[in-house]
């Protein structure tokens, strides 16, 4: 007797109608991915629920490796027998007997398979009832047990579970199109992509890099954040962008107040040139409402004026506080915090406008021919592809 599967429960998809299939199906995708090292398992998906047969691999290592993917609600590590009363027993038994720093128990019989003899309530205190009698030390508490054994009788076989291990939520990465994320390496541009990611949004990135200004450790560390970021998803497409020469143009020429707001609108202009190309339905940034100088209401308007390709910003009513906690939690925090600059930091003007004007932002502009800048900027894009780290690399961490 072992714990031979995992089941994986669904969250919001078991809310969608007709086109549950295409989440499902990308969902199975995912995972598949995520285990593809793992050659001795078999998965089976099915419409409220996938089950993943262990065939002799370690639950935990398994269950940990699904916790960073979106669309599981939850998950446990499951014994499959068949529907006789006394393996089901047994099954219960050797469950309650693998727990550690447990004193009380309920068991909880769901029973799918209306043919099965005994009613769910009947079964729960047959199953009560044998594991009082065949362990010391332990009782029943209806109310606020340390461990519930959970028994679904369904066709074809009945599955025991002792524990639940709750998952990433969301939506499958793939089920929502694709965004282009304004990925900076500072701490606000990677949550932002994996809460766009959490909703079933493909993302790939954009950087803007101004070598001298900025290093190639700069540059390193974007590529490592997009790594960290394949965790819950699967490759990430960065497009780096040779934006020196255009921003020393717009610091010579540009008003040193309204600078920063025509650099955020070239980069704008250069991303939604870039979502063009690739097929990419919006843009994602990690603004956040009042942090600095081009994230005010006036700045957003000023800078929103030059696309009209939909901007996510999904941390915008968030304190840096909450950001900080996010970015812990997804591994992104300590490669956020190393002391290389990016481009946002070159040439940061003395008294920015925290209010600019989009005819004051226009005028400006329309002094300056940035047209062969631009284009050749455009031209000059370096794409990379970061892939998912192995489950095998994983797999060493946790050990």
């Amino acid at each position: 007797m072992q714990y031979d599967h995992i089941i994986i429960r669904y969250g919001e998809i078991a809310l969608k109608g007709k086109n549950r299939k295409e989440f499902t199906n990308k969902l199975h995708e995912n995972v598949a991915r995520k285990l593809k090292p793992f050659s001795q398992i078999k998965i089976k998906k099915t419409r409220d629920r996938m089950y993943v047969h262990l065939n002799g691999e370690d639950p935990s290592i398994i269950m940990e490796q699904c916790t960073d993917i979106f669309g599981i609600q939850s998950m446990s590590a499951a014994i499959k027998v068949p529907n006789e009363e006394d393996i089901i027993k047994e099954a219960a038994l050797y469950a309650l007997n693998k727990t550690e720093n447990a004193q009380t128990f309920k068991v909880t019989v769901k029973r799918v398979n209306k043919e099965f003899p005994i009613g769910s309530q009947q079964f729960n205190q047959v199953l009560g009832g044998h594991l009082l009698a065949n362990t010391d030390g332990y009782t029943v508490d209806v109310h606020q047990p340390d461990i519930e054994i959970h028994v679904e009788i369904r066709q074809d076989a009945t599955f025991i579970t002792s524990k639940k291990v709750m998952g990433a939520g969301g939506l499958p990465v793939g089920t929502a199109g694709k965004t282009l994320l304004l990925l900076s390496g500072g701490i606000d541009s990677p949550v932002a992509g994996y809460l766009t990611m959490k909703r079933g949004v493909q993302v790939e990135a954009i950087h803007f890099h101004s070598p001298p200004y900025t290093s190639e450790r700069a540059k390193q560390k974007v590529i490592d954040l997009a790594q960290q970021l394949t965790a819950f998803g699967n490759k990430v497409k960065i497009h780096v962008v040779p934006f020196t020469k255009l921003q020393q143009t717009i610091h010579r020429e540009i008003p040193n107040g309204y600078s920063m707001t025509v650099m955020r609108r070239m980069m704008m202009r250069i991303s939604e040139r870039v979502a063009e190309k690739e097929n990419i339905l919006s843009l994602t940034t990690g603004e956040n409402l009042g942090q600095v100088a081009s994230q005010t209401m006036e700045s957003m308007n000023a800078i929103n004026q030059v696309t009209n390709y939909p901007i996510l910003r999904p941390l915008l009513t968030m304190d840096k506080d909450e950001i900080i906690d996010i970015s812990k939690k997804i591994n992104t925090y300590d490669i956020s915090i190393r002391p290389f600059e990016d481009c946002c930091t070159v040439f940061v003007p003395t008294a920015p406008k925290t209010k600019p004007k989009r005819d004051k932002v226009a005028y400006y502009e329309s002094l300056v021919d940035f047209s062969a800048e631009l284009e050749e900027t455009i031209e000059g894009i370096e794409t990379i592809e970061v892939t998912q780290k192995s489950s095998n690399d994983e797999l060493d961490d946790l050990l």
